[in-house]
């Protein structure tokens, strides 16, 4: 009798316990859903991490801890980078101004959006971008990631509202399953679109040239007598000086610093700064027409020069600098006055020709899949 008692008290404390758990959860789901909360993605990658190999001559890449290359993401980024309907009208890609085939530039002197808007600014190729620690001409970004989004919402450029081309690619089914391959679920956020596009440019490397294989290769044959003499000159600070921004490592060159500077290239002939360039960002204002100093890897391909693409030539950028480009109040403290002969000059531009190197694969546009509208 007694045994019964006790077994029927457990019982109802069981089932007492049972309905204030029940009710508990149901008050919880409550309140969720009347403070409106939603379901929240994560926009890491997923997946094994792959290293990315760098060539010849370039330092080891340096990745964000939140955003591991993995094979999908790359994938994902790559279809991305080819595809117009990140556009407002379904005719501009990244690939538009950055093309593979002229080494991630597009050979104008200004990039053109939508329409046939022209912009102000000549388009960099993305070719070792990775390595730089802001992104653009004026460093307005902060990030690959960052930089990646730009453009898309940009009104002279690709001229679409971020919150369209995520509805546009989330309509898209072989996108949906892109995504939940590269972040574990097939949702399309802004923050995936970006990691996607910068895992990819991240694989967009080029070193191994000839003077990497002169330099630290051990091949002394890899240049020819005029690129050795066009090196010295490139050194030489009482002579071309150009080492001093388009830096040279002792195991490894970017040929650039990633600072900016004024080299009279933004100013007019009667001495009007025409792009306050850095000073946009800063607002400081010895930043007053200063740009990024860009890479010179592949130069020989990617003409037009400077940030407004108004050299056409290797020889007109050599002779812009002998002459000390434009002077104004805002001059780089390393524009400094240098003496270069005719054979100077020469070598100096043989030489900037052994720094092209060969593009890795699968940079290219994808075949087929998703991004196939870029065709």
């Amino acid at each position: 009798m007694g045994f019964g008692v006790i077994a029927w008290g457990r019982k109802r404390e069981a089932t007492h316990a049972v309905r204030t758990c029940f009710l508990t959860v149901l008050s919880v789901l409550s309140f969720l859903a009347l403070s409106g909360c939603k379901h929240t993605v994560s926009n890491a990658p997923v997946g094994p991490a792959i290293k990315i190999q760098a060539p010849l001559g370039l330092p080891p890449m340096p990745i964000p801890a939140d955003n591991p290359p993995t094979a999908d993401s790359i994938a994902l980024g790559r279809m991305l980078f080819y595809d117009k309907r990140l556009s407002r009208d379904d005719s501009i890609a990244c690939a538009s101004c950055h093309k593979p085939e002229l080494d991630f530039s597009d050979r104008v002197p200004v990039a053109l959006g939508v329409a046939g808007k022209s912009g102000v600014r000549n388009a960099p190729t993305i070719e070792n971008a990775a390595y730089l620690p802001l992104q653009f001409w004026d460093g307005r970004a902060s990030s690959l990631e960052l930089q990646a989004a730009g453009p898309i919402a940009n009104p002279i450029e690709m001229d679409q509202p971020h919150d369209v081309s995520v509805a546009k690619l989330a309509k898209v089914p072989e996108y949906k399953e892109m995504f939940r391959r590269a972040f574990g679920t097939s949702d399309v956020t802004l923050e995936r679109v970006e990691k996607a596009i910068a895992s990819f440019e991240r694989t967009v490397l080029v070193g191994n040239s000839a003077f990497d294989r002169y330099q630290y290769g051990g091949d002394k044959t890899a240049l020819t007598p005029e690129q050795v003499l066009g090196l010295e000159v490139f050194k030489d600070p009482h002579r071309g000086n150009c080492a001093a921004c388009h830096s040279i490592g002792p195991t490894s060159a970017l040929f650039t610093d990633g600072q900016f500077h004024n080299t009279g290239e933004g100013v007019s002939e009667d001495g009007i700064i025409t792009d306050a360039g850095r000073f946009h960002e800063t607002k400081v204002v010895s930043d007053t027409g200063a740009f990024m100093t860009p890479t010179l890897r592949n130069i020989a391909n990617t003409a037009p020069y400077m940030h407004d693409g108004k050299l056409k030539t290797l020889q007109d950028v050599v002779d812009f600098y002998a002459g000390e480009g434009n002077s104004n109040p805002f001059l780089d403290h390393e524009m400094k006055s240098i003496v270069l002969t005719g054979q100077d000059r020469r070598d100096l531009v043989e030489f900037m020709k052994s720094l092209s190197g060969s593009l890795p694969p699968n940079v290219g546009p994808p075949e087929t899949g998703a991004g196939s509208s870029s065709k």
